[in-house]
């Protein structure tokens, strides 16, 4: 009998001693992994930008362009402009959400480019009237098709944007709050039973969807609640930790994200979308979610080293920007992510030390400035007519934060109204 005990004595003593070395080797894989990663991180060519002066002007022309483009009834985008590959998009449910979505970050961007010429304060003001008679339109487009969590996303944050702009007295501070909340509510009601949001739906066709949760939209998702709570919302704790564990889930050692939870995606963690030249559109936007959700892991580091990549190997996205079909390019890169990863990107900018935030700016506004198109627009996926439109106010939202004297953009606003 005592000889049995002292066997398993013996057992237990060796595989905690096992445990002991394979927790260490993997620790030290785990190291090695990152140690690789950091090293051979490629860096962009140094460059000093352009002047505050030049990225205002841009901006300026941006504006022009949104302002021209407002539809009559106060928003902007529409199903216009078909063409013979157009993505799935069932009617109407598909376009309240694009037009939604579009004219949140329009305005978003108007309220954001400091700009109050009259012409800009009455497209504002004709975009907030009529947000509140039409937000309230945007549903699932049917069972598969969730479209509108985007817009549900990109509206709490223009909602958000709005109440820096004109007089907030309580009752219309009140009353936005009221709206952010119904969005966010509705965020939560369109939430995957996975956790995170996912825009398709083709697995069982829920009430509550079984779509698979994709890294992107859930950082879109998780940065406009986290936005809200900031504000005072009341945005359920769970809801916030269930989006961040989904994005944390699809996060690779080298901070290249997969492009959705569930899947062939997931299931090929070498397939070419989920390596870091898939995910340079995404990496930006999962990190900076992360990071406004507290995660210790978004270190400035990381955040620099995909900085860095971003602009280094901006040739995987440049591919993609402007092919009609989305995923037909290198790294499965679809059109659609470039000003959306771009934008993320510039938002990460106020989190850095500034000597770090200066050169990201200096690669932004240059690479921005040069893609400005003559009519004062950015574009990188023809989407019915919603894509200049949503193209120019990321673009305009991006240049915004690359311009190096905080004052410059006030004093060029002034300069607009004499």
């Amino acid at each position: 009998m005592k000889s049995t005990h002292r066997n398993a004595r013996s057992r237990r003593l060796v595989s905690f001693v096992l445990a002991i070395v394979i927790g260490s080797q993997l620790s030290s894989v785990a190291s090695a992994e990152k140690s690789i990663w950091l090293k051979n991180t490629p860096k962009p060519s140094p460059t000093t930008g352009p002047s505050d002066n030049e990225v205002l002007n841009a901006v300026n022309r941006g504006v022009d362009y949104l302002v021209g483009k407002q539809n009559k009834n106060g928003s902007w985008g529409s199903a216009t402009r078909t063409k013979d590959l157009n993505i799935y998009a069932p009617v109407p449910g598909s376009h309240h959400a694009f037009r939604t979505g579009t004219t949140a970050l329009v305005l978003s961007a108007l309220i954001q480019s400091k700009d109050r010429r009259p012409e800009v304060v009455e497209a504002i003001e004709r975009c907030e009237n009529w947000l509140y008679e039409k937000l309230g339109d945007v549903k699932r487009a049917n069972q598969d098709a969730i479209y509108n969590v985007w817009a549900h996303a990109f509206a709490i944050e223009a909602l958000i944007d709005l109440r820096t702009f004109g007089e907030l007295s309580e009752e219309r501070d009140e009353e936005l709050k009221e709206m952010i909340a119904k969005q966010v509510d509705l965020l939560d009601r369109y939430e995957s039973v996975d956790g995170g949001w996912g825009y398709y739906d083709f697995r069982y066709l829920t009430k509550q969807p079984t779509s698979n949760p994709t890294s992107f939209t859930t950082g879109t998702g998780l940065i406009a609640i986290q936005r809200a709570t900031e504000i005072g919302i009341d945005v359920p704790k769970e809801l916030l930790e269930r989006a961040a564990k989904s994005i944390r889930m699809q996060r690779k050692p080298d901070f290249s994200y997969y492009y959705s939870f569930n899947g062939p995606s997931k299931s090929q963690p070498m397939r070419s979308i989920n390596r870091p030249g898939g995910s340079l559109g995404r990496s930006q936007c999962c990190n900076f979610a992360l990071r406004l959700a507290g995660d210790e892991k978004i270190t400035d580091e990381v955040m620099n080293v995909w900085l860095d990549r971003l602009f280094a190997r901006n040739g995987w996205l440049e591919i993609g920007r402007k092919r009609p079909i989305p995923h037909e390019s290198h790294f499965l890169v679809a059109g659609y992510f470039y000003y959306y990863g771009h934008w993320y990107a510039a938002r990460s900018f106020p989190m850095l030390k500034d000597k770090d935030a200066a050169r990201h700016r200096a690669q932004m506004g240059q690479l921005l400035l040069s893609q400005q198109e003559p009519d004062g627009t950015w574009w990188d996926y023809p989407l019915y007519d919603y894509h200049q439109p949503y193209g120019t106010a990321m673009a305009v939202m991006s240049l915004m934060h690359c311009v190096d004297d905080p004052e410059a953009a006030q004093k060029y606003a002034d300069e607009l109204l004499k």
